[in-house]
């Protein structure tokens, strides 16, 4: 093996440094969507989980829990939604990546879109769920 030599303990200039710092963000980007995605996850499997542990629980009193059920589909839809956030995370990373190679990037646009507005359709659906068993009781 050859030492290395002085130019390759020297750092990257120029394009290749903008080239490495671009793919680099793209990463971190990816991370995070990986982060709220596992975070999305961990948050629908708490609702359901806690869901089915309050029946069991209204079930040893000797009381029925009715709205339970709904509960788990929220966290069911948290888990499903979870895992799509990271998949569409991967697939922009993915592209991101082929576009910043061929030198043509293009920001994101409709999937920024789309997991905002699926965003606030399950938050409102969830406060809606809140506000209803809360008229229940």
């Amino acid at each position: 093996m050859s030492e290395p030599t002085r130019s390759d303990n020297q750092p990257a200039t120029g394009e290749s440094s903008n080239r490495a710092r671009d793919h680099l963000a793209n990463e971190r980007t990816f991370l995070a969507w990986v982060r709220t995605g596992v975070a999305i996850v961990v948050f629908g499997f708490a609702i359901g989980r806690f869901a089915i542990a309050i029946r069991q629980f209204m079930q040893l009193e000797g009381h029925t829990f009715r709205t339970a059920g709904l509960t788990v589909w929220f966290g069911a839809i948290a888990i499903f939604g979870g895992v799509l956030l990271t998949l569409a995370g991967l697939l922009r990373y993915r592209r991101t990546r082929d576009q910043l190679e061929s030198g043509k990037f293009e920001p994101a646009r409709f999937l920024v879109d789309l997991v905002g507005i699926l965003v606030a359709l399950f938050g409102l659906a969830l406060a809606g769920y809140l506000v209803y068993i809360q008229f229940q009781m």
